[in-house]
């Protein structure tokens, strides 16, 4: 599915629907270059979840953690990791295959990791549409196995 938004109120409420239909288990992968609005979806995610704490992108720390929705949410961004063993000592298999939502930006950088069915979402920007405008591409990556987003 291609969504457009032209506000980033607009890109949030489209996080805040996804995440009303995730269920425990889900894990997206979010791409977009810098300043596209990743960290503005990821807060739909939160409030679509339930989470009423600030969401901020977890660049230096890889993930932050947020339990008080109706499932956790674990937000990773993997922008400055520079060698997947690092995600290994932080133990991503365990958020991947947990309860909860889990969500990488930056997971192009680490396909090898992904689990083998997951959604994906890139987030375009287009300035001849407007500074506001978005592209959001979601689509199913991965073979599909049991419930998804």
């Amino acid at each position: 599915m291609i969504y457009e938004t032209y506000s980033a109120e607009e890109t949030k409420e489209l996080g805040r629907k996804i995440a009303q239909q995730a269920s425990p288990g889900s894990v997206c992968a979010l791409t977009g270059d810098l300043g596209v609005g990743k960290t503005v979806f990821a807060q739909g995610i939160a409030q679509g979840l339930g989470i009423c704490e600030p969401i901020c992108s977890p660049t230096f720390t890889i993930v932050q953690v947020y339990e008080d929705g109706r499932m956790p949410f674990y937000h990773f961004d993997v922008y400055r990791i520079a060698d997947p063993e690092e995600m290994e000592e932080i133990g991503y298999e365990e958020y991947f295959d947990g309860n909860g939502f889990t969500m990488v930006e930056w997971a192009d950088l680490i396909p090898e990791l992904m689990p083998s069915a997951y959604q994906k979402i890139t987030i375009e920007k287009d300035p001849e549409k407007g500074f506001d405008y978005r592209r959001i591409t979601v689509e199913q990556a991965g073979e599909r196995t049991g419930e998804h987003l």
